[in-house]
C-alpha cells in the first residue's frame, strides 16, 4: 500500500492483548470515513500525549487487515490552524537516528516551508533558456520547486513534475549530444579502399549470403571508416543474427588499409569461441589469427607480443589481457569489443591508447537495448541494428514446464539426443547464494548421469569454479560433438556456437532474468534442425516469475523482450547503471517518460546547432550545470 497523510479526530483509544501481543489502538475519523491506528512500542508516550476528541494530522503507510485499513506507528501531531501546513505535504527520507532525536518528516516539511517563505523567485537560478520555456510550455524553476514541495492543487503538482523531469532529461541529452559532437571532431584513420582481403572473403568464403541488415551495417561502417573521423559505433543484433561475420569483414577492411585489428571479449570462453570461429572463417585465406588470454603463458605469449609489436600479426582475439601494458600494437586501426557492457570505462579507455591515434571502435551487444535506454546510455554513439536472422534458421520453440513434469521433460531431451543432437542443461549460479547453487549444480550433474547412462551417453560439465584449462577442455568436447549433454552454469550464456545443439533446458528458470534466459535460448537454433528451449521451474513460483516465463514463451524477438524487461525491472537493474552513476534521475523515468525524452533530445540538438559551445549568455546556467554533472563518467564516452 501507499503512504498517506490524513487529518481527523481521534477516538476509541484502547489496549489489546498482553505481553508480546500487546498493542495500543485508536481510530481517526472525519466525515469521509475512518482508519485504525496501531502502536506496538512507545505506547506510554502515546497515552501521555494524545487526547480523544482532539484533531490530529497523521502520516504513515496504509495497510489492510480483514478488510479494515490501518496505519502502524504513524507520525502524528495536533492540528493547529495557524501552524499546520495546509494542503498536500511532502515526504522526505529520514533515518532511525534522526527519528530518535524527534526529527520526523513533519520537521523537514516545516523547515522547508519556512525556507520557501524567506526566498524570492529571483533567488532561484533559472536553468532553462526563456525561449525553451515558452516553446515547450514549461513553468519556471522557482514555481516548479515550490509546487513539488507544497502544491496548492493537483494541476500545479503535475506541472511542476513535468518541468523538473524535462530539465533532468534535457540536461542528460545535452551532455550526450555534446559528446557526439566531440566524437565527430575526433580524427581517425582513413580507410580509403575496400581491398583484396575483404573482396576475396565476400566472393569466396562467406558461409551464407549476407542479409539485407548485415549489408546495411557494413555500408554504415564503410562510410564511417572512410570519412577521416574516428568511428565509434554500437552494433546491436539479436542472438544468432550474424554479428561475428560483420566484425570479421570490418577487421578485414582494416587489414586492406595496412592496419591491425583486434576483438576483445569479456570471458575466456567467449574469446575462445571467437578465436575458433574467426580462424575457421579465414583458414583458406592464409590470415593468421592468435588468441591472447590470461591463460596464454611463456613462449607462446612472448611470440604473440612480439608479432603484435612488429606488425606481423594482423588479427588478435583476446580478453582483458589485450589491455595490459605489455601488449603493444604496431598500428592498431580497428578494435571490436563484444558484449561491451561487461567492460568498465577505464578498461575500454586503455584500448584506445594502444596507438598514436585512437583506432576505430565497433562495440557489439547481443542484448537488445530498448530505444529510450539507448538514447540515454549510448546517445553519443552511432547505432547500427541487425534485425534479420540468416536464412534457413527455424524459430526456436519455447515451452514452460513445472517440476512435476520433469520425467517427460528428460525423456524428450533424451529423444533429441538419440537423434544425434546435443543438449544444454543450465543451472542458476547467483553470487548471493553461490555455495548452495554450486551444490545444486553438482547434485543436478549426478541426476543427469542417472537419466543419461554414461555407458551410452557422454556428459560434460562447465562452471566458473573449474580451472580454465579443465573448463576449456570440457567446453571443447561439447563443441566438437564428443559430449552429448553439457551441464553448465551461465558461463555459456554468450558466445558458444554449436549448430548441432537443439535443446536448451533451463533449470529453476524462475530464478533467471528475461535477458539472461533469452541469451541462453540463443545458444540453440543455430543449425537447420528444429530447436527447443524448455523453461523448467518449481511447482510454485511467484507472479512476477510467471510473467517473465510467459513473455519468453510468447516471443523470440529480443527487442520486444528487452522492452518488457525494461518495463518490469527498470534500467538500473537491467544494466547496472544505478551503480555506475549513469541514470541518477530524481524524478524522470525513461520507461514512463519516453515522450519527454524524445522531446528533450530534439531540443538539445536544436540548441547545440545554434550554440555548440554554450557560449551565449542565456546558456551559461546550463553550461555550469553540465560541467558539474559531467564530472561523472558516461558509458558511451569511451566505447
Amino acid at each position: 500500500m501507499e503512504y498517506a497523510q490524513i487529518a481527523g479526530t481521534l477516538i476509541n483509544m484502547g489496549e489489546e492483548g498482553t505481553g508480546r501481543k500487546f498493542r495500543l489502538t485508536a481510530t481517526l475519523f472525519d466525515e469521509t470515513g475512518r482508519i485504525e491506528l496501531l502502536w506496538f512500542q512507545g505506547t506510554n508516550w502515546v497515552k501521555k500525549n494524545l487526547r480523544e476528541g482532539e484533531k490530529y494530522i497523521v502520516f504513515g503507510k496504509v495497510s489492510s487487515f480483514n478488510g479494515v485499513y490501518n496505519i502502524a506507528h504513524p507520525e502524528i501531531e495536533p492540528w493547529n490552524a495557524e501552524t499546520t501546513i495546509a494542503g498536500k505535504q511532502p515526504v522526505y527520507s529520514t533515518t532511525g537516528k534522526l527519528l530518535v532525536k524527534g526529527i520526523t518528516n513533519r520537521s523537514f516539511a516545516k523547515l522547508t516551508q519556512s525556507l520557501f517563505e524567506k526566498i524570492k523567485q529571483s533567488d532561484i537560478t533559472e536553468v532553462l533558456p526563456a525561449d525553451i520555456l515558452r516553446q515547450y510550455n514549461l513553468c519556471n524553476r522557482y514555481h516548479a520547486l515550490k509546487w513539488l514541495h507544497f502544491p496548492d492543487s493537483n494541476e500545479h503538482e503535475q506541472v511542476a513534475r513535468h518541468r523538473m523531469k524535462w530539465e533532468e532529461l534535457f540536461i542528460s541529452q545535452l551532455m550526450i549530444a555534446r559528446l557526439r559532437l566531440q566524437h565527430t571532431a575526433q580524427r581517425g584513420w582513413k580507410f580509403e579502399k575496400v581491398g583484396e582481403n575483404f573482396n576475396e572473403f565476400f566472393r569466396m568464403h562467406l558461409p551464407f549470403e549476407l542479409t539485407g541488415a548485415q549489408k546495411r551495417v557494413l555500408r554504415e561502417i564503410r562510410t564511417d571508416t572512410g570519412s577521416g573521423k574516428q568511428m565509434n559505433r554500437l552494433l546491436q543484433g539479436d542472438v544468432g543474427s550474424g554479428k561475428t561475420i560483420v566484425a570479421v569483414m570490418t577487421m578485414l577492411l582494416a587489414l586492406d588499409n595496412g592496419f591491425q585489428a583486434c576483438i576483445m571479449a569479456p570471458t575466456e570462453i567467449l574469446a575462445q569461441q571467437h578465436f575458433f570461429s574467426i580462424s575457421e572463417l579465414l583458414a583458406d585465406m592464409g590470415i593468421a589469427v592468435r588468441l591472447l588470454t590470461g591463460s596464454v603463458k611463456g613462449k607462446v605469449r612472448k611470440e604473440i607480443l612480439a608479432e603484435l609489436a612488429d606488425g606481423t600479426l594482423k588479427i588478435v582475439v583476446g580478453t582483458h589481457a589485450l589491455i595490459e601494458d605489455s601488449v603493444q600494437f604496431k598500428n592498431l586501426g580497428m578494435a571490436v569489443i563484444d558484449e561491451q557492457h561487461r567492460f568498465g570505462v577505464g578498461q575500454r579507455a586503455r584500448l584506445w591508447k594502444k596507438n598514436e591515434m585512437p583506432p576505430h571502435v565497433l562495440v557489439m551487444t547481443a542484448t537488445p537495448i530498448p530505444r529510450t535506454l539507448a538514447m540515454t546510455l549510448y546517445g553519443d554513439l552511432e547505432i547500427s541494428i541487425i534485425d534479420e536472422l540468416p536464412p534457413g534458421r527455424k524459430e526456436i520453440k519455447t515451452v514452460f514446464r513445472r517440476d512435476a513434469g520433469r520425467m517427460k521433460v528428460m525423456e524428450f531431451v533424451r529423444s533429441e539426443v538419440d537423434k544425434g543432437r546435443q543438449a544444454y542443461i543450465v543451472y542458476p549460479l547467483i553470487e548471493e547464494s553461490e555455495k548452495l547453487d554450486y551444490e545444486s549444480l553438482l547434485a543436478g550433474y549426478e541426476q543427469v548421469k542417472i537419466w543419461f547412462n554414461e555407458n551410452k551417453y557422454k556428459i560434460a560439465m562447465v562452471h566458473g569454479r573449474q580451472e580454465a584449462g579443465e573448463r576449456g577442455r570440457n567446453m571443447a568436447r561439447f563443441v566438437k560433438g564428443e559430449a552429448d549433454v553439457l551441464v553448465a552454469t551461465t558461463v555459456i550464456e554468450v558466445g558458444v556456437n554449436v549448430p548441432n545443439a537443439s535443446v536448451m533446458l533451463i533449470e529453476s528458470a524462475e530464478r533467471f532474468g528475461l535477458s539472461q534466459m533469452h541469451q541462453l535460448r540463443g545458444r540453440v537454433g543455430r543449425g537447420a534442425d528444429q530447436s527447443y528451449c524448455i523453461l523448467l521451474t518449481g511447482n510454485k513460483i511467484s507472479e512476477e516469475s510467471y510473467k517473465r516465463i510467459q513473455i519468453m514463451v510468447s516471443t523470440t524477438d529480443g527487442f520486444k523482450i528487452a522492452e518488457q524487461d525494461l518495463a518490469m525491472r527498470g534500467p538500473g537493474d537491467m544494466y547496472g547503471t544505478k551503480q555506475s552513476g549513469v541514470l541518477k534521475f530524481k524524478l524522470a523515468d525513461i520507461v514512463l517518460d519516453g515522450g519527454i525524452l524524445e522531446e528533450t533530445r530534439k531540443a538539445a540538438l536544436q540548441l547545440l546547432s545554434q550554440d555548440p559551445r554554450l557560449d551565449l549568455p542565456q546558456h551559461q546556467a546550463l553550461k555550469y550545470m553540465i560541467s558539474q554533472q559531467g564530472k561523472e563518467s558516461h558509458w558511451g564516452k569511451i566505447s
